[in-house]
This record gives C-alpha cells, sequence and structure tokens, in this order.
C-alpha cells in the first residue's frame, strides 16, 4: 500500500467528530424574513455601500462595491427593501457596515446554464473579470479575493494549481458533501481555474478519512479523461493549510514572508472551485454557500446550503435548535473558528460552519504555570516557539515577537490544543499581530 502523503513537521490529530453529518446530503435551508448583508466579508479593504435606506433590490444586484486592489464586490441572494445600513459585530470581534434587508418571500437569483463552449470562447483575463464582477472569496476560511489570487505577478509562474479538499478542522463535512454532491462541477471550476493561472498540473489533495470523495473524484476524473490528478492524504491537521499542503503535495517549502506563487503554486479550495464554475457558467455572484451545522448540542447535524446574510438563528431552527444549552456557539471549525454570543450573527462567504458545543466539548480548565514541557514547539506545523513568542507578547516585545517569525504564525491553534497548562497561546499570537498591526496605523 503507497504511503499516504504528509506535511513533515508539527500537526496534531484532534479528534474528527465528523460522523455527526458526514451521511448527512446537502440540503437547503429556507428563506430568511431578514437578511443582513455585512460589506467585509473578505481580507482586504471592505466594500463601498451602494444602496440606502428604502432602495428596492433584486436577487443578485451588487449592493456593495470593490475599495481597493484587495477587496470583493457585495452581492444580495433575495430581493426586498433595505430597511437601514447599520454596524454589525462579525465573528473574528470587529465591525462592519451591513444592509439590512426585508427580503421578499421566494425572491431567489435564477440564472441560465451558458453552457461548456461559451466558456471555452473566453480568455484568462475575461474569466477573470468574471470572477472579480462575481465577488469570489476563498471558501475555505481565509476569504481572500479571489480574482487577486489567479492574477499572477510579473514574473512569476503557476507552476501547479492545488485544488484543497483536505478539509481538515473537526467536525466540518461542507467540502466533503461538495466533491460528493457537486463532483463535476468542481472539476470543471479547477479546469477554469488552470486555464486563468496557466499551470500546467492540477492536484487534488483529499484526506484519506473522505473515501467517498475519493472515489468520486476519482471516477470523473478517469470518466471525463481529464488531466487532474487525484492524491490521498494521511489525515493530520492542519494539513488544510494551503503551506502545510504544497509541502505534503509537492515538497516544497514556502519561504518566510512568502506566498505559494513564489515556488509556483497556486491553492484554491473545492468551495471555490465550484463557485467559480457557477460563475462562468451562469453568471451568478457569490451569494450563498455550502456550511456544516454540528455539535453535540446540535439537535439535527447537517449540511447546508444558506444565503449570504442569514441569521445564524435562522439556520439552527432550520436544524432543529439545540438539543441542549450550547456552552459556546463556534463558527467555523473548533481549531481556528470564532465563538459568538448574538446568534443574530449572519453567515458569511467564509462560514463553513456552525457548531454547537456543550460544555464537556469545550472543556474548559484552569491555566497553570508554564512547564516547559516542549509539546507547543513539537506540535507547531511552522518551525516556531509559541511559548516563548507567547511569552514576549505577554511582556509587550511585539517586535521582538516579529524578529522570531510571528508573523509566520497560522493560527491554527495546534499549540494551544496540545498545552497541559492550558495556555492561550493562539489568543496571544493574534493580540500580538493586532498589536504590530496598530503600531504600524
Amino acid at each position: 500500500m503507497a504511503r499516504l502523503l504528509t506535511f513533515r513537521r508539527g500537526g496534531v490529530h484532534p479528534p474528527e467528530k465528523k460522523s455527526l453529518s458526514r451521511g448527512e446530503p446537502i440540503s437547503r435551508c429556507p428563506d430568511p424574513e431578514t437578511l443582513i448583508i455585512p460589506f467585509a466579508h473578505h481580507l482586504g479593504a471592505p466594500a463601498k455601500p451602494l444602496v440606502s435606506p428604502g432602495d428596492e433590490v433584486k436577487p443578485g444586484d451588487k449592493i456593495g462595491e470593490s475599495a481597493g486592489f484587495i477587496s470583493a464586490h457585495v452581492h444580495t441572494p433575495m430581493g426586498g427593501k433595505v430597511k437601514e445600513i447599520r454596524s454589525v459585530y462579525l465573528p473574528a470581534g470587529f465591525a462592519s457596515p451591513a444592509a439590512v434587508i426585508e427580503a421578499d418571500p421566494g425572491s431567489s437569483w435564477s440564472g441560465t446554464d451558458m453552457g461548456e463552449d461559451a466558456c471555452a470562447s473566453m480568455d484568462p483575463k475575461e474569466m477573470i473579470s468574471r470572477v472579480q464582477e462575481a465577488g469570489i472569496v476563498g471558501m475555505g476560511g481565509a476569504a481572500f479575493p479571489a480574482h487577486v489570487k489567479f492574477m499572477i505577478p510579473k514574473g512569476k509562474q503557476a507552476e501547479y494549481l492545488i485544488i484543497n479538499g483536505v478539509e481538515c478542522e473537526p467536525y466540518l463535512n461542507a467540502d466533503n458533501r461538495l466533491m460528493i454532491e457537486r463532483t463535476d462541477d468542481v472539476l470543471s471550476g479547477a479546469m477554469y481555474i488552470q486555464k486563468m493561472i496557466g499551470a500546467r498540473e492540477v492536484i487534488i489533495g483529499i484526506e484519506s478519512n473522505k473515501p467517498e470523495s475519493l472515489q468520486a473524484m476519482t471516477q470523473a476524473v478517469s470518466s471525463r479523461r481529464l488531466p487532474l490528478t487525484v492524491r490521498s492524504l494521511k489525515v493530520r491537521y492542519p494539513q488544510g493549510d494551503e503551506k502545510q499542503l504544497i509541502e505534503a503535495l509537492l515538497k516544497r517549502e514556502v519561504p518566510s514572508g512568502g506566498l505559494p506563487i513564489d515556488i509556483g503554486a497556486v491553492v484554491s479550495n473545492v468551495g471555490t472551485a465550484l463557485a467559480v464554475y457557477e460563475a462562468l457558467r451562469m453568471g451568478k455572484p457569490l451569494m450563498e454557500r455550502v456550511l456544516t451545522i454540528s455539535g453535540e448540542a446540535a439537535s439535527d447535524p447537517k449540511n447546508v446550503l444558506v444565503k449570504v446574510g442569514t441569521p445564524i438563528s435562522h439556520v439552527i431552527e432550520h436544524a432543529g435548535g439545540f438539543s441542549s444549552p450550547p456552552d459556546k456557539v463556534v463558527i467555523g471549525g473548533p481549531m481556528m473558528g470564532f465563538s459568538i454570543y448574538d446568534l443574530s450573527t449572519p453567515v458569511m462567504k467564509g462560514t463553513s460552519g456552525i457548531l454547537a458545543l456543550t460544555k464537556h466539548q469545550v472543556n474548559q480548565a484552569s491555566r497553570t504555570p508554564c512547564i516547559s514541557c516542549g509539546r507547543c514547539v513539537q506540535a507547531c506545523p511552522m518551525g516556531l516557539n509559541p511559548t516563548k513568542l507567547y511569552k514576549l507578547i505577554d511582556h509587550g516585545n511585539y517586535d521582538e515577537a516579529k524578529q522570531r517569525f510571528l508573523l509566520d504564525c497560522k493560527e491554527c491553534g495546534c499549540c494551544s490544543y496540545i498545552c497541559v497548562a492550558k495556555i492561550p497561546l493562539v489568543q496571544g499570537m493574534r493580540w500580538g499581530k493586532l498589536m504590530l498591526r496598530k503600531k504600524q496605523s
């Protein structure tokens, strides 16, 4: 049996918890009565609002315009009336202006498939322009504007396109279900991205705990005779991070402070590939996404297609509410996600999951002094010394922390997960980066 591919340094293997929703096919969440659509779904500058209170909007209308090079358009998935523009707090903890729309029941976007020939006739520049117009961002969690990633800088060459089907966070199954249920569409999207960036080879990476996805993608690639390669990976967190995935598949290491394109690679999530397919074939903006609602306090864990701007409370209601009062509601995965206190928080383009966790799963323990065991150093996939960085940040030595490669931290949470003293190491890294940004502003 061939040895499963993986990255070489650090990593952990938390309980997967994927069985809670693994076999649940994608269902559609009923339309909400009110949409709350932030103008900051993405990394970079928030979109500039194009609507005002009292305006009538139609499904698919652009309501926010990209406000910089690293920014993305925002669209409404339903028609209705703009009630107000107000500030809302997002899961990451910062505020964003948002359009509150009283939605017209049943007013969903509809489009026409233009067919493969229409896409084949487009040149890469036109394809990238359509991706930009659709407001597509990375769907794996980072939410980086996709059109920026697909514009290869002068002097660089994309040798490899890696389609990320790893989904290594516990509980989450959204990408898994997309690869099973929308196999051909994901593969077509991958081929469109290959054309946009000019990559000579496309590799699809899937962890071995997703046998149905591996089988579906492998069979579809073979039957369609596509020039793609499907690779099975060892189950290991955080293999879904692009740097670790590149190392596992290509045996190349992204340099400190560098980007994947610096070593000839571009990484795109399977959800992003699907969004590209829908934008190019049907002219569909990114207005909805598949996410997993799960956790031991969730009544009916499932995978759901949800419109952007839908309140989290509405999605939870669709899944039968809570089976018991949750200790925490987490947006994203348990390792890199953010807990929220306000269930009116909206679903965003990068929302991969909603987890209702009990006190037992949260497992809050008292913090004790560091015993210098070195487990965090062994677990760090970036080769950092988390406990040393934490001490520097705790004492306000942010510049020295930067010199010790704080900015290379991926905030994957391996250090906090493995720490026997229960020191909030990853939260410390986030704080240190925030302080550095404030010093630079």
